[in-house]
């Protein structure tokens, strides 16, 4: 699916360059459906804490111990948890731009988890990210053209000229006009300016899109708009998402597959259907039951969770969640849980099952 790296270079005036790269992807992308675009296995991202002139290291923070899990081409893999459980470090280190302190990073059937250079920009063609903050993660000195089409000549992809042309071309794809293109951000609404950071992603014609937090700095409405264009884009372009948030019913609308983090670990990692109708872990459930739901019926008993979370920096022996348990066990207090697979798939970490 290599529109751009196949040499093709079909003047614009005989057809759009999103039509185009969808024609040419389309056979290779039926044949790639059940593929694992992304693996981690056993990643951790720990944090060196210094102390002193010399900077001597005293400990670290553990934002992600021991997390494994896949992305199947074409799925969206939502993940969920409290703020600071290690979610958007996650979804950094897949993109190397934090090197994991362990694991293996295997991105589209290559281990780049030792890549760096040359080597690592080719691989990150591969997978682009949508940020946060859209306030911040533009230029506010370029203009939203330039924005768009600084990935293709900085990857030598196609010239100057014929970028901002595609430019142009993926700014209507987001529902914008070609002549926003010659605007600065300043211009922008903030579901306007997210809409410029989706077809920045898109640029590269990547695989796999890591969304953190993309529509949280939005309001309600402007939310389920970049929802929409996000599904939309997926099944035209047949691509893979990992969507970094903690709103459940953000997760619950465009996620096929649901992972739960807690203090830097995946407890759970099942289809959206079971961690909704059928959650095993108890953070799962204390999870959901904080959820507002407005009929009345479909209400459950809230779980409410003594004490705080604990600090990553000195996180408690056995099972991460053992001092905020309800259904605590003597073992969860010593022995960490290793996840197991259970029926279709459902993927938990608890001593319970």
């Amino acid at each position: 699916m290599r529109f751009f790296l196949n040499g093709l270079n079909l003047p614009g005036k005989q057809v759009g360059f999103v039509t185009t790269l969808l024609k040419a992807n389309r056979k290779e992308m039926e044949g790639i459906m059940e593929e694992n675009i992304l693996e981690l296995k056993n990643i951790k991202m720990y944090f060196p804490i210094q102390s002193g002139l010399l900077k001597k290291v005293v400990g670290y923070v553990k934002a992600v111990d021991d997390v494994s899990l896949t992305i199947r081409t074409g799925e969206t893999l939502g993940i969920v948890g409290e703020s600071g459980c290690g979610k958007s470090t996650l979804g950094r280190v897949i993109l190397k731009i934090y090197d994991p302190t362990s694991g293996q990073i295997v991105l589209n059937g290559a281990d780049i988890t030792h890549k760096k250079g040359k080597q690592l920009k080719s691989l990150r063609k591969e997978c682009q990210m949508v940020f946060q903050d859209p306030f911040a993660s533009l230029n506010p000195k370029m203009r939203v053209g330039e924005i768009v089409a600084e990935p293709l000549w900085v990857n030598h992809i196609v010239a100057k000229p014929e970028a901002f042309q595609r430019a142009e071309e993926l700014l209507v794809k987001v529902g914008l006009r070609p002549s926003d293109a010659q605007k600065f951000p300043h211009e922008f609404s903030g579901g306007q300016k997210q809409r410029v950071g989706i077809a920045r992603a898109l640029a590269l014609n990547p695989r796999l899109i890591v969304a953190d937090e993309a529509v949280s700095a939005l309001d309600v409405s402007i939310q389920s708009q970049i929802l929409n264009l996000l599904n939309d884009l997926k099944k035209e372009y047949n691509l893979a998402y990992m969507f970094i948030t903690h709103n459940l019913a953000v997760v619950k609308h465009i996620s096929d597959r649901i992972g739960v983090m807690y203090l830097g670990n995946l407890v759970e990692l099942a289809d959206k259907k079971d961690i909704f109708e059928n959650p095993l872990h108890p953070y799962t459930q204390a999870l959901l039951s904080a959820a507002p739901v407005v009929d009345k019926k479909k209400r459950k008993a809230r779980i409410l969770l003594t004490g705080d979370v604990p600090n990553p920096a000195n996180p408690p022996a056995g099972c991460p969640f053992h001092t905020r348990c309800p259904q605590c066990l003597e073992i969860c207090k010593t022995e960490k849980p290793v996840p197991q697979v259970r029926s279709n798939h459902h993927q938990i970490a608890c001593h319970l099952y």
